[in-house]
């Protein structure tokens, strides 16, 4: 398989025009003919499928470094980045296990651009709205498949513990901002277009429920759409409030830092409550909170004990996989990840 594609890369690869793979119908025609090597290659030197993969993998990785080296260290984009996305989406046609090939693809992936929007937002908005927003259409078939491929670079990403330094900010794969999307996390552009099935996986390996550059706690921009339908809810919405609260201790509202210079802490417990009462009554009215998760009583235990763990378990990069391995009854082990209020 390496002697093939180092052939292919030196005698068909090279003669290729530069935005030869511009066009996603190009890339498709690419994948399937690399199926066809990867099945062919597999099956005549007695190898597993998974093995020649990786193969291709490491060769088209390769390939890729060698060009960008020779042109100092940046990436030639065009065809020399597509590359990158046909790698991807054999990767997870083949269903690549080995972890650390597919986490070099990710980091390659990530030096160049910056983000994976090319794995999030397929999944978030389908497979033809990224066009608009990006300039590109998706690589896998539809939007259950960009599904399948996030929950699978997800396990990859975490099991490899991989992390991004943007500056002085440190993210992890899941929360890796999205430039075409003003740099919102990918849990808060899910919770913008209420797509709760999304949101349940985001939540589940452990994406950050906080504010950052964009606007405050993803949260309260819930709160404040929902008061916007006038007590008529829409169920997707809803939902994304329910699975957030899951995730997180209580709510705490972003508050006004003048507001606070006679308080002694910043997050005054009293402050809080009444901050939440004036904003979000007519919400706590119709019960979509429960009185717990806003300051208005104590929040339940079993409910704290859940958020530590979950978070234990986040700092060692085993969620939502390592809750299984926990010697914890079934019930329990679906209240940590998340299935049960």
């Amino acid at each position: 398989m390496d002697t093939f594609m180092e052939f292919y890369f030196d005698e068909v690869f090279s003669t290729m025009q530069r935005d030869g793979l511009n066009e996603r119908f190009k890339r498709r025609e690419l994948v399937e003919y690399f199926n066809t090597v990867i099945a062919g290659c597999a099956k005549g030197q007695n190898k597993s499928d998974n093995a020649t993969c990786k193969s291709f993998v490491s060769s088209a990785l390769r390939y890729h470094n060698r060009c960008k080296t020779d042109n100092g260290d940046v990436c030639l984009m065009g065809k020399y980045h597509n590359l990158l996305y046909i790698a991807m989406k054999l990767a997870f046609d083949w269903s690549l296990q080995d972890n650390g090939t597919v986490a070099a693809l990710l980091d390659e992936l990530y030096a160049c651009e910056g983000t994976f929007e090319r794995i999030f937002l397929g999944a978030i908005f389908g497979t033809s709205a990224p066009y608009f927003l990006a300039g590109w259409k998706s690589d896998f078939m539809d939007k259950e498949e960009n599904v399948h491929a996030l929950v699978y670079f997800l396990d990859h990403a975490t099991n490899a513990g991989l992390e991004y330094r943007d500056g002085i900010q440190s993210y992890r794969f899941i929360d890796v901002p999205l430039e075409s999307c003003g740099r919102a996390s990918p849990v808060r552009v899910v919770i913008q277009m209420g797509a709760a099935e999304i949101l349940m996986i985001l939540l589940r390996f452990g994406a950050r429920i906080t504010s950052d550059h964009v606007s405050s706690n993803p949260i309260e921009s819930i709160l404040d759409r929902l008061k916007e339908y006038n007590r008529k809810y829409p169920y997707e919405l809803v939902t994304c409030l329910k699975l957030s609260l899951r995730a997180v201790p209580r709510i705490n509202l972003t508050v006004d830092k003048a507001a606070l210079k006679h308080l002694e802490l910043p997050n005054d417990y009293n402050y809080q409550r009444k901050l939440i009462l004036e904003k979000y009554g007519e919400i706590l009215e119709d019960h979509l909170v429960p009185s717990s998760r806003c300051g208005l009583r104590p929040v339940e235990l079993k409910h704290l004990c859940r958020c530590q763990i979950r978070q234990t378990l986040w700092e060692n990069f085993e969620l939502p996989f390592g809750i299984q391995k926990l010697p914890i009854p079934m019930s329990l082990k679906k209240y940590l990840d998340l299935f049960d209020d």
